[in-house]
Formats: C-alpha cells, sequence, structure tokens
C-alpha cells in the first residue's frame, strides 16, 4: 500500500482534509476528490495537467517549496500556483479560488 499524506482543502468557509498518495499531482487528486480547480470555461477546456493553460491556480498556505518557473512569476504577480505542478509529498494546506472567466480572478481581486 502506497503511503499517503493529509491535504487540507479550504473551499470558502469549509475545511475539508483528504488523504492523497505521495507522489500524486495535487491537480488530480483534488479533482478525484471532487474539488474543482477551474473556472466555468477552463473546466472543459484546460491543458489536462500539462501546465501550459495556466487554469488550475491555488493557493497554497502550507506545503511544498515552489519548484515551477510558473511559481517564480506567481509569486511576482500576486496569482495562484498551478495544482498541476504541485506534488503532494507532505502534509499541506490548499485553498481553492474562484475564477470568473478562464482561469482569471477579478481584477484587483487576491483570490
Amino acid at each position: 500500500m502506497s503511503e499517503t499524506v493529509p491535504v487540507t482543502v479550504v473551499d470558502g468557509e469549509e475545511r475539508t482534509t483528504i488523504d492523497v498518495a505521495c507522489g500524486r499531482t495535487l491537480r488530480d487528486a483534488l479533482l478525484d476528490a471532487g474539488f474543482e480547480v477551474y473556472g466555468s470555461v477552463s473546466k472543459h477546456g484546460n491543458c489536462g495537467g500539462r501546465g501550459l493553460c495556466g487554469t488550475c491556480g491555488v493557493e497554497v498556505a502550507s506545503g511544498p517549496e515552489p519548484t515551477h518557473w510558473h511559481d517564480a512569476a506567481a509569486a511576482r504577480y500576486g496569482y495562484p500556483r498551478l495544482s498541476c505542478r504541485i506534488t503532494v509529498a507532505a502534509p499541506m494546506t490548499v485553498r481553492l479560488v474562484e475564477k470568473v472567466m478562464w482561469g482569471q480572478l477579478l481584477p484587483g481581486e487576491s483570490g
């Protein structure tokens, strides 16, 4: 049996902890658990977890250090990290962000 780690997901006012197998991508684990990481349009047209479309963003409250090139841009411009580029290896807490169009937040909102 593979080792699992707890991932706490904050969705609005709700907090849910799911057990995720080490080595899975956060995006896949969230989708399998029924959480929506995409907006209304991008859930139908996205890159499938290849790190290209930028629409599966989540805010990481605690967890792995940024390692993907997108993370540097996210930190610089204040937008969420791509869940498809985060490998679950240790306990973490993430917050789902509301997406209005494609993967975008409303102007002036940090999530």
